[in-house]
């Protein structure tokens, strides 16, 4: 029972934590972070 709760609060901290990175925009900035070092390994580069 102890665990459940454990995993309850946790859970409801990383939405949270998600929600505020999306409110401030980071979901772009991690998406333009992962388009520019795909493109280096490939051999592309920007």
């Amino acid at each position: 029972m102890k665990s459940r709760k454990i995993s309850a609060i946790l859970i409801l901290i990383g939405g949270l934590a998600m929600f505020y990175g999306l409110q401030r925009g980071e979901a772009t900035a991690v998406m333009t972070k992962a388009i520019r070092i795909c493109l280096e390994c490939i051999g592309i580069g920007l």
